[in-house]
């Protein structure tokens, strides 16, 4: 329960995992909606039906990039944390001059 309000561990990769779940969800049935929709129109529902299509196509697609993206902001912060942990700090070495413009 500590790691939770110290905020050590990151519980959004979880919760990212629903999140395309939902996403996913949603946009299939936007796209069989708007097909739906398409077919219910008199006249000139083609339009409809393309967008539907590319909705199931498309829709699934851009959630899972979305997701992903997400996911490698929190993979960068854990291989970070671990360099963090693995670089021991050393007294023996000098402390590096501050770089002066050449002019």
């Amino acid at each position: 329960m500590n790691d939770f309000f110290s905020f050590d561990k990151m519980i959004t990769p979880a919760i990212i995992k629903i999140v395309f779940w939902i996403g996913l969800i949603v946009s299939v049935l936007a796209g069989l909606g708007l097909i739906l929709a398409g077919f219910g129109t008199d006249g000139g529902g083609g339009g409809l039906i393309v967008v539907g299509l590319a909705y199931l196509v498309l829709g699934p697609i851009v959630v899972r990039v979305y997701c992903e993206l997400i996911i490698i902001l929190f993979r960068m912060h854990e291989s970070l944390r671990e360099i963090r942990n693995n670089t021991a700090p050393s007294g023996s070495a000098p402390a590096l001059a501050p770089a002066t413009p050449d002019m």
